[in-house]
């Protein structure tokens, strides 16, 4: 571990240097991010072995040749990261414990270069970088190039102030119109061009840019006898600065997860890149209660937006083997922040898939959320390869019982044929028992693999037997009596449930939850389910040809058979217990979306009303949508129903023609 701690400390400085010295970064914010959330990590779990040159020490970044150094009277401390309602809930409760109840300070974290502003008798006489946070960079003569920044205040008091260089998005455009024109290379964005317009030694090449600043930090606001952020913020504004008028004081930490969420969403209509949101505590005294680390303020944290893609190094390739036997590759990563979540896998769904993106073991590669839930690889990052890499191979024989691996004609999977393999059944008891199957609350993945393994469950009956080795379970390593016994009630209680539950957890291959609901409106009982013929099957709206063929090839089997015959004998409910579809003109064959989040029903509740009434709920907008139902802060979803006219309901109209059926 500690070897790996010196690796980090090597790329984080160096990243460092390249960013702040150079301006000329070679990863990315996400990979930066990580690299020095790992480091920090260690360190805490090994304090004795902190080196003093650790980027955790100091805010990074050494004095280029050129500009005279400047050494800050007050240090230009950063700000701690986080990236997730969670860690925002966990600041605010560290504050708590300390006695404090604080109102917080939300503004806008501007993507731009760091400044400092030093005045005497209200005139500008240094502008500076932060370099390291003790020692930066004299920028004066580009700074006075920059019309925001006031030459001199209105009143003649003696002030450093801090705030942000940047650049407007408009700005740049403008810029690289000209640039294309002369067959100028384009600036890449609003923040390197912003720093690196800075840091021109020729002050008349700074003065073209156009270059804009907030102002956003007094460090010793006591000084002038004001006790609170806001009161500082609005003494630099009397002086002249100029600052962002977004900035909001609130009294909770709910209330600056609002702020947040609203702000995202504003987020590409403003002039200016934004790459998150700075959350500070008003009261001055308050911040010196809490002080500092050794790095950051404690009474301040930078929330920063998720990344819609971030690059991450792809370290191997695993296979796994589903409940029907399909193999999948899955990429292994080292872990990285994706929409606020830490993931450190990503299926790779089949062969052919890893072949397209043509990825190897080694590669950088680029991640994102599918549908924000579901980690997908991009693509590789082909400038990123060091020759390194080793190429994808498809395996032939089954990771778990070696059988020899079959492809079915047609089909790009690779399937383990062997009925008896251990990870076929494992995974088919983990289904069975899930929250949209069976929902057996304590029979968890890990549980089962333990049972499986201890030889309790070996097929699906077994689960309805293990109150008959309850002495034995209590007995199990991490198990107790009260343990045992609330199992053992979440089994016998799923003998109750409805006909649907019972209908997806048997892994029916292409019979998800829904089509399982279906089934069991239709047909109302398993033994009329299973003597259903195909014909039957298909007419069904949603059920078409290879769903039934998979329905009809399941209960030929004499295994599957045995498994149902198994499972009525032991009680397990065969019957639908749900509403009946009832016919509606508003609802019937119709198809529904719903978007953001619902007051009054949940989303689950709200897809089952307008299933109960003949519908369909979908999760895509087309031109075959009924309508489109809104809760609060609705997506791209409401959206594209306005661009498509398709009809928009709130969730109150939703509720009155529900009423009205």
């Amino acid at each position: 571990m500690q070897e790996r701690m010196n690796e980090l400390i090597d790329i984080v400085n160096e990243a460092d240097y390249n960013y702040h010295t150079l301006d000329n970064p070679t990863i990315t914010d996400q990979e930066y991010d990580k690299y020095l959330r790992e480091l920090i990590e260690i360190e805490e779990m090994h304090p004795e072995w902190i080196r003093e040159d650790s980027p955790t020490q100091h805010a990074g970044g050494k004095i280029i040749e050129g500009f005279e150094k400047v050494t800050h009277k007050i240090p230009m401390m950063s700000l701690s990261d986080v990236f997730s309602e969670s860690e925002l809930v966990a600041f605010d409760e560290r504050i708590k414990k300390e006695g404090i109840h604080p109102q917080y300070m939300c503004e806008l974290k501007i993507d731009g270069l760091s400044v400092s502003l030093l005045y005497e008798k209200g005139k500008l006489v240094r502008g500076a970088t932060r370099g390291d946070g003790v020692v930066g960079e004299d920028i004066t003569h580009n700074v006075k190039t920059i019309k925001v920044i006031p030459l001199k205040l209105k009143k003649p008091v003696d002030i450093e102030v801090r705030g942000e260089i940047f650049m407007n998005k408009k700005t740049l455009e403008e810029i690289n119109e000209k640039r294309k024109e002369n067959n100028e290379p384009l600036l890449q964005n609003c923040r390197n061009a912003a720093a690196g317009s800075i840091r021109q030694l020729d002050s008349k090449i700074a003065a073209t840019r156009k270059l804009d600043n907030f102002i956003y930090h007094l460090p010793n606001p006591l000084d002038y006898g004001l006790n609170t952020h806001e009161e500082a913020i609005n003494y630099m504004k009397e002086l002249g600065f100029k600052i962002n008028p977004n900035n909001r004081l609130v009294n909770s930490i709910e209330e600056v997860i609002e702020f947040i969420e609203e702000k995202g969403k504003i987020r590409p209509s403003l002039p200016y890149d934004i790459d998150g949101v700075v959350v500070k505590v008003n009261d001055i005294r308050q911040q010196q209660t809490l002080g500092f680390t050794a790095k950051y303020p404690k009474w301040a944290t930078a929330y920063k937006f998720p990344a819609e893609i971030v690059l991450t190094k792809l370290t191997d390739i695993i296979f796994t083997v589903g409940r029907t036997g399909q193999i999948t590759p899955n990429a292994v990563l080292e872990p990285v922040i994706v929409a606020g979540s830490t993931i450190s896998r990503a299926t790779l769904h089949n062969e052919d898939y890893v072949k397209e993106k043509d990825l190897k073991i080694g590669d950088i590669v680029s991640i994102r959320k599918a549908g924000d839930v579901i980690p997908e690889v991009v693509e590789r990052i082909e400038a990123r390869r060091t020759g390194k890499e080793k190429d994808f191979v498809m395996i032939t024989n089954c990771p778990m019982c070696n059988t020899k691996l079959i492809k079915k004609e047609g089909q790009v999977d690779y399937y383990c044929p062997n009925n008896k393999c251990p990870a076929r059944h494992i995974e088919g008891l983990i289904h069975f028992s899930s929250r949209d199957a069976m929902n057996i609350d304590g029979l968890g993945d890990r549980i089962i693999e333990d049972f499986y393994n201890f030889g309790f469950i070996k097929e699906i009956a077994d689960i309805y037997h293990l109150k008959n080795h309850k002495k034995e379970l209590i007995r199990l390593e991490g198990f107790g009596e009260k343990s045992i016994s609330n199992l053992l009630e979440a089994i016998e209680k799923s003998k109750e449930n409805s006909l649907e539950k019972l209908i997806f957890a048997l892994g029916i291959p292409n019979v998800g939850s829904k089509t399982a609901k279906v089934l069991a409106m239709n047909f109302h009982t398993m033994d009329d389910l299973k003597n259903a013929s195909f014909e039957e099957l298909v007419i069904i709206p949603d059920i078409g040809n290879i769903i039934a063929q998979s329905i009809i090839d399941y209960f030929n089997e004499e295994n599957n058979k045995s498994t149902i015959e198994k499972l009525m004998k032991l009680g397990c409910n065969m019957t639908y217990l749900g509403p009946v579809i009832k016919e509606s003109t508003e609802f019937s064959g119709k198809t529904f979306v719903l978007t953001g989040t619902l007051e009054i029903f949940t989303r689950e509740e709200a897809e089952e009303i307008i299933e109960n009434l003949g519908g369909k709920a979908s999760s895509s907008v087309s031109k075959k949508t009924a309508a489109v139902i809104v809760g609060k802060n609705p997506g791209s979803k409401y959206e594209k129903a306005q661009k498509l006219n398709i009809p928009i309901w709130t969730e109150e109209e939703f509720k009155e023609k529900i009423a009205n059926e």
